[in-house]
């Protein structure tokens, strides 16, 4: 074969798709080389792979002192010496994880142990980094030698381009991607995620196996091609095909029963036969068929998380920790210590399945309801101010339930002054619960200063496409940030703020999703919805209605 073939078991390797053209790569336009590397042009030629692999690393941005092949050279005689690499105990970094073989020979399995007591020598930084084996695994089959699939690997490791993140090397960070994970699959994937809700009584922890997915269990001819793709756009590309194998999963198995006690196991079960439904060429395709938030807004939402994270004390992986988070997430609606007159526990349980995940740590706080507070907008606002988010619970007349789930402050309305103003971010959703549960995505309110006063609203504001007018968008695309966060959490310009909710002394308004909109008298009596027909969906509630019970709710941490 060729120079990069010392740690390969050619006899397990699939060799029918595999090119002997010599061929070279010219590119170096990243919007090319994004391209080539989503329609394989690397993927039939082993060396050539080698060689793009090589050179796409070496461009990393790393630390001033990043070890290199003479590194490895120079320690693995002390570390290793003459000592069967297999009876070394290996980092606790690593989490029990498995090292995949991916067709490597057996010098290639002890390389992948050798390297792995290398970098914990040279790294004594790196705290939990479960993916590692496999990409040393992955990495060897286009390595030369061990020092040189050694210094591959520390320039990934020693990235330090805040805007390009790479593979997790502490708990904090993975547990927040992890989270960051279950956020995505709310949001791209909910058909899936009911899924999960109602076979696990553990979410996250299904979520937290997000990573294992694509370093673990995907085959060696599919994670390749994903790897193909991650050199070049960064970890992004990661939640890309984890939320599509999600995908799969789902319509393969929908209606089926699970094949063991544990959903987690069938998801883990179906990645490794992935190659029985779908292709590598399609598991691709499916994962940039999804029209995901930018790098920027997901690294916003992981700061986020990890900011969660840190508050509840949780940064290290300890047995004590993870059972208090666990508890946080899984019992924040406790049955015992959770009443309200208008839902249930279990419809509290299913909204929270739908908030994100670094609010789902938080318990439910009763702030006002209508039946000890009394019908007055003015209390609504003096006993919801101040808290971030917050679950509007309305129960009609007609025994209808729908609500809201509000991801700003109330208090920023009074930056309009006596105009009515609108706020709020892409986080925010309404949803019905009776007589059917059904969850809108959010949209925008297109015409915000035709909303003056309640009439007006009730006649011309109108729910709105999902992008913002022309006049409100940043000129240059690279700029442009989706509506998801709180703006005053990251010192946002108001124009990324999504118009999704306002309130003044006459009414509130709260712009739902797919075209559904509410809106409250001052009295808190009355209520109407707008609803778009292009939609096929049910409107979230009758087009006018009177008001049973209403309730705002808080997060306790």
């Amino acid at each position: 074969m060729d120079e990069y073939s010392r740690f390969v078991d050619w006899d397990k390797m699939d060799m029918s798709a595999q090119s002997q053209d010599t061929k070279d790569l010219t590119y170096t336009d990243f919007h090319e080389l994004k391209q080539l590397a989503r329609q394989g042009y690397w993927a039939k030629n082993h060396c050539l792979r080698a060689k793009v692999y090589h050179k796409l690393i070496s461009n990393i941005p790393c630390r001033t002192v990043t070890p290199d092949a003479n590194v490895y050279r120079d320690i693995v005689v002390k570390i290793i010496g003459k000592r069967n690499s297999s009876s070394l105990p290996l980092p606790e970094f690593m989490d029990n994880s498995l090292i995949p073989t991916y067709c490597l020979n057996a010098e290639g399995v002890g390389a992948v142990r050798k390297i792995i007591l290398c970098i914990a020598n040279q790294f004594p930084d790196i705290s939990f980094c479960p993916a590692l084996p496999s990409v040393i695994a992955l990495l060897l089959h286009y390595s030369r030698d061990e020092a040189e699939c050694f210094e591959q690997v520390c320039r990934i490791l020693a990235c330090n381009d805040p805007s390009k993140r790479l593979i997790d090397q502490t708990f904090l960070a993975f547990e927040s991607s992890c989270m960051t994970f279950g956020d995505l699959v709310n949001k791209y994937c909910q058909a899936a995620h009911k899924l999960m809700v109602a076979v696990s009584e553990d979410v996250l922890e299904v979520y937290s196996d997000w990573q294992r997915w694509l370093f673990g269990e995907l085959p060696m001819a599919y994670i390749v091609r994903v790897f193909d793709v991650f050199l070049v756009e960064g970890y992004k590309v990661l939640y890309r095909v984890a939320l599509a194998l999600l995908k799969f999963f789902h319509k393969v198995r929908a209606g089926q029963p699970m094949e063991s006690d544990s959903v987690q196991q069938d998801i883990r079960a179906f990645v490794r036969d992935i190659a029985k439904s779908v292709s590598p060429e399609r598991l691709l395709e499916k994962a940039f068929a999804i029209r995901l938030f930018s790098r920027k807004e997901i690294q916003l939402l992981q700061m986020a998380n990890e900011k969660a994270l840190q508050q509840k004390g949780i940064t290290v992986k300890q047995k004590s920790c993870l059972l208090m988070f666990q508890q946080n997430v899984h019992l924040a609606v406790h049955a015992e210590n959770f009443k309200s007159e208008i839902v249930s526990v279990k419809e509290m349980r299913d909204i929270w399945s739908w908030i994100p995940e670094r609010f789902a740590l938080c318990q439910p706080l009763l702030l006002f309801t209508t039946l000890e507070h009394g019908c007055s907008l003015s209390r609504f606002y003096s006993h919801s101010e101040g808290h971030e988010p917050t679950l509007l619970l309305i129960k009609t007349t007609t025994k209808e339930v729908c609500g809201a789930y509000l991801s700003t402050d109330w208090t920023e309305r009074r930056r309009g002054g006596n105009k009515l103003s609108f706020f709020g971010t892409g986080e925010c959703f309404v949803f019905r619960l009776q007589p059917e549960v059904e969850r809108y995505e959010w949209v925008i309110i297109k015409h915000p200063e035709l909303a003056s006063t309640g009439s007006e609203t009730g006649n011309h504001a109108q729910p709105a496409s999902s992008s913002l007018s022309s006049s409100s968008i940043p000129s240059d695309p690279s700029d442009r940030l989706s509506p998801f966060l709180a703006a005053r959490h990251f010192n946002l310009p108001s124009k990324t703020a999504s118009m999704f909710m306002a309130g003044s002394s006459e009414c509130i308004i709260v712009g739902g999703g797919d075209g559904q909109a509410l809106y409250l008298d001052a009295d808190l009596n009355y209520g109407r919805t707008s609803h778009c027909n292009t939609f096929n969906n049910q409107p979230l509630c009758s087009e006018s209605f009177q008001i049973s019970i209403l309730e705002v709710w808080g997060f306790r941490d």
